[in-house]
């Protein structure tokens, strides 16, 4: 005889029902993205690319520190090296985003392997200090070599189309067109890296998270599993960062800054850390919000900082969690 619903563990139905607020608040934000295009504003659009790219940033931050339980301070890295790539291969190769997507990914995924066999040796704060280190270092050679710009960046990175199967071009110098573009490559990053969490690679994860010493005992090597996670959120911040020229038209030295770093962490925990779709909340929520409190006031870093602790104090879950938890009560 099936047992009651009342007789399983309330645990249970907790963590089932925290997963389907969290799928209808996802559900619901793709949908509001999807129809910001509708407002016929420009400048909102080209903002919401912004937001979504930087979300991206924030889901790697969010993979690292939300699931494997490893804070990396430098993010930033990658997603400059991803932009820095893209530039130099629209600029010196050819106008073509899968070519760019292609040596992006190789590159960025070469070196997050050699960064990550160092810095996972390390373990708490080291860990983050080293990746700390990676950003500033790469930030100074941008800055010293000329062939990249020097401290201008580079400059005049054209648009291109995006080639369909041979079939059709979608010219991305349509905002509307480079919005759902980045909008489909946002979903297809974000559903992928869910998928991939939920096999038995994102339950080791989530072990090491909560108890990496025990992790060995299973028969799991710890230092794969994190060096894994490690080079899959690099590489999900240099496919975000690898679009950013095409946004901006250039990329320079800043994109390495401790700042991008920071603001990624910021973003991850406003959405709601171990979450996935609080990273691109958290995104597009400060986004637009530096945007609104820019144009009233120079301090607006001290405003975003303030409404940080705000949300540490009292919604140290995120929106995300926040959300979920009024749901539970009602």
């Amino acid at each position: 005889m099936a047992p009651s619903l009342a007789m399983k563990p309330p645990s249970r139905w907790l963590r089932l029902f925290g997963r389907r607020v969290v799928r209808a608040v996802g559900i619901g934000l793709i949908i509001a993205a999807a129809l910001l295009p509708l407002t016929g504003n420009t400048f909102y659009v080209r903002l919401g690319i912004e937001a979504m790219l930087f979300g991206v940033l924030a889901l790697s931050v969010d993979i690292l520190l939300g699931v494997a339980g490893m804070l990396s301070l430098g993010q930033a890295a990658f997603f400059g090296l991803g932009a820095y790539i893209s530039a130099l291969v629209l600029t010196q190769v050819g106008p073509s985003i899968w070519l760019a997507a292609g040596i992006t990914i190789a590159t960025v995924g070469v070196f997050s392997t050699l960064i990550g066999a160092i810095a996972i040796r390390s373990s708490g704060v080291y860990f983050t200090l080293i990746t700390f280190g990676v950003g500033e270092v790469l930030g100074k050679v941008a800055t010293n070599l000329s062939w990249l710009g020097g401290s201008d960046g580079l400059l005049g990175v054209p648009v291109p189309s995006v080639g369909v199967f041979g079939l059709v071009d979608l010219p991305l110098t349509n905002n509307i067109v480079f919005f759902y573009f980045v909008f489909a490559l946002v979903l297809a990053l974000y559903f992928g890296v869910r998928r991939l969490l939920d096999t038995p690679f994102g339950a080791v994860l989530r072990g090491l998270h909560d108890n990496e010493s025990r992790v060995p005992y299973l028969g799991y090597d710890p230092f794969r599993y994190k060096l894994a996670a490690f080079v899959l959120a690099a590489v999900v911040a240099g496919i975000g960062g690898m679009l950013y020229p095409v946004l901006r038209g250039f990329v320079g030295p800043n994109l390495f800054a401790f700042e991008i770093s920071a603001r990624a962490v910021v973003m991850a925990l406003v959405g709601g850390i171990g979450t996935l779709i609080g990273g691109l909340a958290g995104g597009g929520l400060i986004t637009f919000l530096e945007s609104v409190i820019a144009t009233v006031t120079e301090r607006y870093l001290t405003l975003l900082g303030a409404i940080f602790v705000v949300f540490v104090l009292f919604c140290p879950d995120g929106l995300i969690g926040f959300i979920r938890r009024k749901l539970h009560r009602l």
